[in-house]
C-alpha cells in the first residue's frame, strides 16, 4: 500500500483574498486565455509556477526561479514541521451544499504492478514529458494527486471530521467557482499515526496519471526517494465525490435528422426540447446506455439503447469497458454509426459550455452524456483496463498552489 509520510508543505501567505487571486486551477484544465487571465490577476499567481507557455528550458527554469523568488520575498513559506494537511471543499450542487473531505500526504509512487495505486486512463507522451521537465528544474510538486479509497466503516472520515469539526483552519478561501476551501495542518503525531493506519489500502488516481508517471520516471532517473509526490487521498464513499461528465462537441457530423435515421434502427430516440432538457433526460435514464444528441437551430433528442444496440458492442469487450457509456459512444455510435473521425471530437465539462456551442453554432452535433459513476471507475482500475479521453470530470478541483511539496532533495 502507498508509503505515506508527513511534509514541510510550501503555502502562501496573505489575507483570503490574496489567496484567492494567487491559487489557480489543475495545469490541465487552465486554457491559454485562462493562463493570461491569471497571470494578469497577480504577480505571484500559482500559475507562473505550475505551467508554462512553451515547453522551453528556459521556461522551466524560469518556473524554478519563480519558487525561489516567491519563498525569498515571503509570499510563499515553509511550514514549521513536518504535517499532513486537511482539505475541506464546500460547493453547491443540484441545490445541495456537499462537502468533500480530503487529506494533503507525501507518499511514495510505486511501480503499478504492485496493485498499491491503480490507473483508469491511459498517458499521453508529451504530457509526460512536460511534467517531467518541469520537475526536474523546480524539484517540487505544485498540485496533488487526487487519489480515492476505500473506507467501508467511514474511518477516514471519521479522522477528517475529527479535524474539520474541532480545529481552526491555517488558511482558507473562496474561488471562481464559488467553492469554499479550508486547509487544517496536522502535526500531532497520534494524529498522523492514525491517518498513516487509515491509508495503508488501495488507492485508485482519479486524476493525475502523468504526475503518477512523472513521479516513477523521476525515481528511475534519480534515485528511490525521487518517488516521494504529493497526493491528495479521499474516500470512494465521501458524500461530496462527485463525477461530472464530459460531453462531446462535433465539428464534423451528419446533422440531427440524418443520425435519427441512422440510429433508430437499434436505438429508441425521442425528441427533446433542446441540449439542457436532452442532457438531463439522459441522466434520468436507466437504460444500459444512454445520451442526449443536440444541433444548431434548436433540434434535440434523448437517445436510449435497445438490445439490438447493445449487442452493436463486440461481444470481446471488457465487461468493465462494456459497462461505460463513454466507451459505448465512442466505439459505437460515433465511429460506426455517426461516422465521426476521432480529430473532429472535442471535449467539455460543464453542460453550460455545450449549450453554448449549440446556441452559438459552434459545432454539427453535441453528444451529452451521463457522469460515469465511481463504482465503474473502480471497476476498469481493477480489470487493469483503460477509460476512453476525458470520461471523468471530478468536482471541485484541486488548487495548484495550495499546498507545495518540495522533494525530499530539495528540503535542505
Amino acid at each position: 500500500m502507498p508509503e505515506i509520510r508527513p511534509f514541510r508543505g510550501v503555502r502562501y501567505r496573505g489575507s483570503e483574498a490574496e489567496l484567492s487571486r494567487r491559487l489557480a486551477p489543475p495545469y490541465d484544465v487552465i486554457t491559454t486565455a485562462g493562463r493570461q487571465a491569471l497571470l494578469s490577476r497577480d504577480p505571484y499567481n500559482a500559475v507562473r509556477l505550475v505551467l508554462t507557455e512553451r515547453q522551453e528550458e528556459a521556461e522551466y527554469a524560469a518556473a524554478a526561479g519563480n519558487l525561489r523568488d516567491f519563498l525569498d520575498r515571503g509570499v510563499l513559506a515553509v511550514d514549521p514541521e513536518p504535517s499532513l494537511y486537511v482539505l475541506a471543499q464546500s460547493f453547491e450542487h443540484d441545490g445541495k451544499t456537499l462537502e468533500r473531505l480530503g487529506l494533503l500526504t507525501r507518499f511514495r509512487a510505486e511501480d503499478l504492478e504492485t496493485g498499491a495505486v491503480l490507473p483508469h486512463e491511459q498517458t499521453r507522451k508529451a504530457a509526460k514529458e512536460d511534467r517531467f521537465r518541469l520537475l526536474c528544474a523546480a524539484k517540487a510538486n505544485f498540485s496533488p494527486l487526487f487519489l480515492m479509497l476505500g473506507d467501508p466503516e467511514g474511518e477516514l472520515r471519521r479522522l477528517l471530521s475529527s479535524v474539520v469539526e474541532k480545529e481552526t483552519p491555517c488558511q482558507s478561501h473562496t474561488d471562481d467557482d464559488g467553492v469554499r476551501h479550508r486547509l487544517f495542518r496536522v502535526a500531532d503525531p497520534e494524529r498522523i499515526e492514525a491517518f498513516t493506519r487509515c491509508l495503508a489500502r488501495r488507492a485508485y488516481i482519479a486524476d493525475g496519471h502523468h504526475r503518477y508517471a512523472t513521479a516513477l520516471r523521476y525515481r528511475d532517473q534519480f534515485g528511490a526517494d525521487g518517488a516521494f509526490t504529493l497526493g491528495y487521498f479521499t474516500a470512494l464513499e465521501d458524500p461530496g465525490l462527485l463525477v461530472l461528465p464530459y460531453h462531446r462537441i462535433l465539428a464534423e457530423a451528419p446533422d440531427l435528422a440524418e443520425a435519427r435515421r441512422r440510429l433508430e434502427p437499434h436505438f429508441e430516440v425521442e425528441e427533446a426540447e433542446g441540449p439542457a432538457q436532452a442532457a438531463a433526460l439522459a441522466a434520468r435514464s436507466q437504460a444500459r446506455y444512454a445520451f442526449g444528441l443536440a444541433e444548431p437551430g434548436g433540434g434535440a433528442l434523448l437517445v436510449t439503447a435497445r438490445p439490438e444496440g447493445e449487442a452493436l458492442l463486440p461481444p470481446e469487450t471488457p465487461p468493465s469497458l462494456a459497462a461505460l457509456d463513454t466507451y459505448f459512444v465512442h466505439q459505437v455510435v460515433l465511429e460506426r454509426q455517426l461516422g465521426v473521425a476521432p480529430e473532429a471530437v472535442r471535449y467539455v465539462h460543464s453542460l453550460a459550455e455545450a449549450v453554448a456551442a449549440v446556441d452559438e453554432g459552434q459545432c454539427r452535433l453535441a453528444v451529452l452524456l451521463r457522469a460515469t459513476p465511481v463504482g465503474q471507475i473502480v471497476d476498469v482500475a481493477e480489470a487493469r483496463e483503460s477509460m476512453p479521453a476525458k470520461s471523468t470530470f471530478f468536482h471541485p478541483k484541486l488548487p495548484s498552489g495550495l499546498v507545495i511539496h518540495r522533494l525530499p532533495e530539495a528540503e535542505g
